[in-house]
């Protein structure tokens, strides 16, 4: 395998951040998962072990656009529907991403949709 490393890289990077980023129920961690293809966002309650909300690109109306624009549309679905269960401030885990391209995207999404990190 190719990417084996890059994974690997990625999955301890997660494993740091996740030590220290602990979503409570006033403040839960916004995780971003990425594929080749999709996007996928939750909103989880780390003390319940629960996910409050969820979004990702297949929810769309639009399925026309770039992953880009796909990104920023689903963080702006998250925000809304976290902000009908009144979540308004969130701890955002990129998940060992780097914080550019569908990440940047989907959080400037949330942000633009009236979440607060």
């Amino acid at each position: 395998m190719i990417n084996k490393g890059k994974i690997k890289k990625r999955q301890s990077r997660q494993k740091r951040v996740r030590a220290k980023i602990i979503g409570t129920k006033e403040t839960p961690r916004l995780n971003v998962f990425r594929s080749l293809k999709h996007i996928n966002l939750q909103i989880i309650d780390d003390n319940s072990g629960k996910t409050l909300v969820s979004a990702n690109d297949l929810e769309l109306k639009s399925k026309k656009g770039t992953k880009f624009e796909k990104a920023r549309e689903v963080g702006k679905l998250i925000a809304k529907k976290a902000l009908e269960k009144k979540i308004t401030k969130v701890v955002f885990d990129r998940a060992g991403y780097k914080y550019h391209g569908r990440v940047k995207s989907a959080a400037e999404g949330a942000r633009e949709g009236g979440l607060k990190f």
